[in-house]
């Protein structure tokens, strides 16, 4: 069954047809070409797919397409572009927190979704709010040291 939804993604509405079965996931990434958020497990578990609902930090591969009617959504292609990085963006590149590059997205969303709320978190508060995200290359270092800088 197909829905038609609206939503704001990275602050432009967007009015489309979704299959009911259809993830925000592969909406995002089949419809709107938006390719920064990454298929990983699926299962939730990875972090690959997170994106910001209405602000909040969440997997977009356990969310349908239909759910976020209504609502506003932003990638990681909405939160700088190639002349004007966000400054979260410029301090994993300043600490070296990225290599491959795979969860970085869902990585940094987090961090702003936790930047957020609070100003400035301590490295345990990081942790606890990056343990939904997997990252095989970095050792979390440079990535902790990255958000502590934007943090303070």
């Amino acid at each position: 069954m197909r829905h038609t939804i609206q939503v704001r993604v990275n602050g432009i509405l967007e009015s489309r047809q979704v299959e009911g079965n259809q993830t925000l996931l592969a909406f995002l990434r089949d419809t709107l070409d938006l390719t920064g958020a990454k298929e990983g497990c699926n299962e939730g578990e990875c972090g690959a797919c997170v994106v910001l609902l209405d602000g909040a930090a969440v997997n977009s591969c356990l969310i349908l397409a239909a759910e976020v009617d209504g609502h506003a959504v932003t990638t990681i292609e909405g939160i700088g572009d190639g002349q004007n990085l966000h400054p979260l963006q410029q301090a994993f590149l300043d600490h070296h927190a990225v290599q491959c590059g795979f969860c970085t997205p869902g990585v940094i969303l987090t961090a702003l979704s936790l930047l957020e709320r609070n100003k400035n978190p301590s490295e345990q508060e990081i942790r606890e709010a990056l343990s939904g995200n997997l990252c095989r290359c970095t050792g979390y270092r440079q990535i902790i040291d990255a958000i502590l800088e934007v943090g303070s």
